[in-house]
Parts: C-alpha cells; sequence; structure tokens
C-alpha cells in the first residue's frame, strides 16, 4: 500500500488587511542626547493610530532597528493622552557628545533613522497615515 505524504505547508504571509508601512506616515519624531544617552519621541500624526504604533513600535523592535548601533538597553515611556511615546536609549552615541568622533554626535538624526522603520497597518487605517499614498 502507497504511503499518503501530508500536504507541505507554506508560512503564512502577511494578512491582507494589513500593510507594512515607514514610520513615518504615523508619526513624527524629535530627538535629544544627555551623554551617551539617546531620547527620541514618536508623536502619531492622528489619535487613531496611537493603538498601532503602541503594538507596533515595542522596546523590542526599536532595538532590533537600531541592532548595528548596539544600544545597551532601549526603554519605552508611554504618554496615551498626547497619542506619544518617548524612547530612551542607552550607549548608542558613540560615547556622546565629547567623546564621539561621528558626525551626528548629538544624535539628531537617530530619529529619521527611527522613522524609516516598517509598521503593520490595518486597511482600515490606512486614510489617517500622512504623505502620499504611493509611499
Amino acid at each position: 500500500m502507497p504511503e499518503t505524504v501530508p500536504p507541505v505547508s507554506t508560512p503564512q504571509s502577511p494578512l491582507p488587511s494589513q500593510h507594512a508601512v515607514p514610520l513615518y506616515r504615523l508619526a513624527h519624531s524629535r530627538t535629544g542626547d544627555k551623554g551617551n544617552r539617546s531620547n527620541i519621541s514618536v508623536i502619531a500624526w492622528h489619535p487613531d493610530l496611537w493603538e498601532v504604533l503602541v503594538g507596533g513600535v515595542t522596546e523590542a523592535a526599536v532595538a532590533r532597528h537600531f541592532a548595528a548601533r548596539r544600544p545597551k538597553q532601549v526603554t519605552r515611556y508611554l504618554l496615551p493622552q498626547l497619542q506619544a511615546m518617548n524612547f530612551v536609549i542607552d550607549d548608542v552615541l558613540d560615547g556622546g557628545v565629547n567623546d564621539a568622533l561621528n558626525l551626528d554626535s548629538h544624535g539628531k538624526a537617530l530619529s529619521f533613522l527611527l522613522l524609516g522603520m516598517a509598521v503593520q497597518v490595518p486597511a482600515a487605517l490606512m486614510n489617517r497615515l500622512a504623505g502620499p499614498a504611493g509611499e
């Protein structure tokens, strides 16, 4: 009797009701520094996007996004009444303003780096995003 082989399952693709978009379409950002620590705020463009930000822009996701900079720790502080969050990222500024040899010793460009991170957005909220739909 021939052996029955079960069908091969394929990895699940992202839900069609979700779209990966860059964070800058959901929020804007500001950066500050203190020593070798960067503070990056993320502020929702629209209140309806707040829950998407909370679910998608986590400490772990930000740590992965900044992995090349080798942060020692990433801490997120939520400010729900403002639909904002603040990330404190330790040891990410190459020693800080007085020690760093890079051109951005204050880390001002780090907010731009974070805003390039992909976030999954439900199709129902796509009309709340900022910027042109083609991006």
